[in-house]
């Protein structure tokens, strides 16, 4: 009887019998777990702050160029097909995916450049060329690499971590593997070159940690890469989040832009749906997350709602860098300038520290410098280039007014540029716009304007991390960067991938 009034409720509010799951954020996490809630049997409703979807995903399109806001590389592509196949889909018919060989291009300060690639002869020629006596370590590592990636992303990142046990029971492989070392400390047991040991040891950065101190599990990226290589959305990374909210609406499910969620409505330690900014209730069976964990914690919870996320133990958590980013256009082409390419700077242990651990906004600063163009001209008018330049800054904590220090910076960073891989820069750019930690903040709702949540430090990592499953409030679920297992689109894909075993099939709830 109670089913069937439920059923009538459902019908009566929405035309449409099928438990209601409501998302909020329609970031590359919010995206996947509609899908996968589609095709458990619930009627999906994504609700998105923003004017259109993709959360650090947004698309900025301007005077004819077209910017990717967040995320540029592309890695784990089964990810995604799996979402496609879900739906009796296709994705290579939707999206074309093109592998870039070589990867990227890291150009140290001395001037000196190392090429990575997916090739292994190639890789051993570039070390060979920088630092010959480090040659030898170099297959050594990238097994190394293999069997962290065979147990930290193959187990545990597909699996989730409810209790502490779970996580403990991981901890003696995790050490045997070394895992519980810096990322940098393994990597510099390998390789003696300093630049090398930059080269080897950057990648935690591209999902907000500091290579000097998240766990050397993170080295799994090296293997990732190799094996399944990097990959671009032809189109730019926004045509993969218009493919899956194609996917959303062909299940019969909706996707809502400028809908701000302002708290998620909770009955008896359930939650029951949520109410946006203009004072509209919208009931749910259950409720997604995709925005910032702390934010979710802190601004769409009620305190007597939460036991282990507090609004002191989310303030003790220690976060990720803050992002400065700088979009722009230029007149002209520069065919020498790879996709990616990582233009460092003089110091890099104490530049890191700078930024994660003084708060420190230093007068030096590393660049990755995307040219979406190398591979899709199509992103910008003919004849032109489209870019975008991200520095990692300290998050909102340093004592840095983003709305006086913005523009300075964005010249200083259009310096290093003209002085090191786009000579004439200046009188080439004709379209510009940049955003800063500041903007994390109020557009994207990110706590303390960090780029990707709280930094994945071995103690802030599996079940020391905001649960996919919230601990606090039944019926209310947890996906994208701020939860386990992580940044990056592999991570926040696989934290949706994780809601199977959670959820219970909507058939189960009617």
């Amino acid at each position: 009887m109670l089913t069937t009034v439920k059923q009538a409720k459902r019908v009566a509010a929405s035309g449409d019998p099928r438990p209601h799951a409501v998302i909020i954020g329609s970031g590359f996490g919010g995206l996947a777990a509609a899908v996968r809630l589609g095709a458990k049997g619930y009627r999906v409703t994504v609700l998105e702050k923003l004017d259109g979807p993709g959360g650090r995903a947004y698309v900025y399109r301007q005077d004819g160029f077209v910017f990717d806001s967040g995320p540029t590389i592309v890695t784990a592509p089964w990810l995604l097909d799996e979402l496609w196949d879900l739906c009796g889909k296709s994705r290579a018919e939707d999206i074309e995916l093109k592998s870039l060989s070589p990867f990227y291009d890291v150009r140290f300060d001395d001037g000196s450049v190392f090429t990575a690639s997916g090739d292994a002869e190639a890789m051993r020629a570039q070390i060979a060329t920088l630092s010959p006596q480090d040659l030898a370590r170099f297959d050594r590592f990238m097994g190394h690499s293999k069997a962290i990636f065979d147990y930290g992303f193959t187990e545990l990142a597909n699996r989730s971590f409810p209790t502490l046990g779970k996580m403990v029971r991981a901890l003696p492989r995790i050490i045997a593997l070394r895992g519980h070392l810096t990322a940098y400390k393994l990597v510099s047991s390998y390789f003696k070159d300093p630049r090398l040991r930059v080269a080897m040891s950057f990648h935690p950065l591209l999902i907000g940690g500091n290579p000097l101190s998240v766990p050397a599990m993170y080295c799994l990226i090296h293997h990732l890469e190799r094996e399944w290589g990097v990959h671009f959305a032809m189109g730019g990374t926004g045509e993969l989040v218009k493919g899956l909210v194609g996917l959303i609406q062909g299940q019969g499910n909706t996707v809502r832009y400028n809908s701000e969620v302002s708290r998620i409505a909770v009955d008896h330690g359930r939650a029951t749906g949520v109410v946006l900014t203009d004072g509209a209730h919208i009931e749910a069976d259950i409720v997604v997350s995709n925005a910032d964990a702390a934010w979710t914690y802190n601004e769409l919870l009620p305190p007597m709602a939460r036991k282990r996320w507090t609004r002191r133990k989310l303030a003790k958590t220690k976060y990720s860098m803050g992002l400065f980013v700088w979009y722009f256009g230029t007149n002209r082409t520069f065919p020498d300038v790879r996709h990616h390419t990582m233009v460092l700077g003089p110091r890099y242990d104490g530049l890191l520290t700078d930024i994660f651990k003084r708060n420190h906004l230093a007068d030096d600063f590393s660049i990755y410098v995307h040219r979406p163009t190398a591979t899709d001209p199509a992103l910008a008018p003919p004849g032109c280039d489209t870019f975008y330049a991200l520095v990692p800054v300290p998050h909102l904590d340093a004592p840095v007014d983003w709305t006086v220090h913005g523009e300075p910076y964005r010249q200083a960073v259009q310096r290093r540029l003209e002085e090191t891989i786009l000579p004439g820069l200046g009188d080439a750019v004709v379209t510009s716009r940049f955003v800063t930690p500041r903007d994390f903040e109020v557009r994207l709702s990110s706590y303390k304007g960090a780029g990707f949540g709280p930094e994945p430090l071995l103690l802030q990592s599996a079940w020391f991390r905001p649960h996919n499953k919230s601990e606090e409030v039944e019926g209310l679920y947890l996906v994208g960067a701020s939860t386990h297992p992580g940044a990056g689109i592999p991570g926040v894909i696989t934290s949706a991938r994780l809601l199977d075993d959670m959820v219970p099939h909507a058939h189960e709830l009617v």
